[in-house]
């Protein structure tokens, strides 16, 4: 079997529905993974290429909106920090409508959609609609910014387990339990963790984490432009200050951390480089 062969997928008849001859629309929740257009599935480059309208996030590379359709109807619909382009229920609002009109509409979401994308909110609204929709996983951030940076997020010496959360809740929302974020053996990935770097470093070291716990800050996960930031609960945030850090960044605590040093020396990603 040659690897052409090998690589052979039978891409679901659900890409092929949802045009306006037939009548019948559909949305699909798809998850453009990290950033490394190479993290891609093949189901969901199927998806974009028999796309035809793609609603996409702003931290999509261009390099992944260019295996789209060329003839599908392309809306930019990101959401950076207390800045959107499209509230959310103008989204939904434009999600049902486009599948109304009998369109296959790929909603193109970085990472995965299930996590910290809002997907659930959308799939609330498309099914309350009767619009069919579905799910491609993508691969997440913190999975992928932490292979990329050389930090295993489970180890059977150092993590038997690993919590996901976010630094940017809804307003009003309630607080994180700090006190089962500063459990033994465990990793705690931090979404969104540049603006409230400050914030999580103290509050677990206050709830009794040690200040020596190590923490990296990765930016640019997955992409030629990753940069990782090593330290501790107790110096990362002056180790971060001055050095122009961007969003998107992702937060990762835990002893695991340690290992970059000896997996990733010269960094992490396939071409070793940080």
């Amino acid at each position: 079997m040659s690897p052409k062969e090998a690589l052979t997928v039978e891409i679901p008849a659900r890409f092929l529905a949802g045009s306006a001859e037939s009548g019948s629309g559909r949305v699909d929740l798809v998850g453009a993974g990290p950033g490394d257009p190479g993290l891609l599935t093949v189901h969901a480059v199927a998806a974009l290429q028999r796309a035809e309208v793609v609603l996409h996030d702003r931290l999509i590379p261009q390099e992944v909106l260019d295996l789209a359709n060329p003839a599908a109807e392309r809306v930019y619909v990101g959401k950076a920090r207390s800045r959107h382009h499209y509230r959310q229920e103008e989204l939904n609002a434009l999600m049902i409508d486009r599948a109304r009109s009998g369109h296959y509409v790929v909603r193109l979401k970085g990472g995965d959609p299930f996590v910290f994308g809002r997907g659930g909110e959308e799939a609330e609204a498309l099914a309350a609609a009767d619009i069919p929709v579905g799910v491609i996983p993508g691969i997440t951030a913190a999975g992928g910014c932490a292979a990329y940076a050389g930090i295993p997020l489970t180890h059977r010496d150092h993590a038997y387990r690993c919590q996901f959360v976010t630094a940017h809740r809804r307003s009003g929302g309630t607080e994180l339990d700090w006190a089962a974020l500063v459990q033994p053996q465990q990793t705690v990935v931090v979404y969104m963790g540049l603006h409230g770097l400050d914030k999580v470093c103290t509050e677990m070291v206050d709830a009794g984490a040690p200040p020596a716990m190590p923490a990296a800050l990765v930016e640019q996960g997955t992409l030629p432009e990753q940069r990782v930031v090593t330290g501790t609960l107790g110096d990362l945030p002056e180790r971060v200050a001055g050095l122009e850090i961007q969003s998107p960044a992702l937060l990762i605590v835990g002893e695991v951390v340690r290992l970059r040093e000896a997996i990733a020396p010269g960094g992490g990603g396939p071409d070793g480089g940080a």
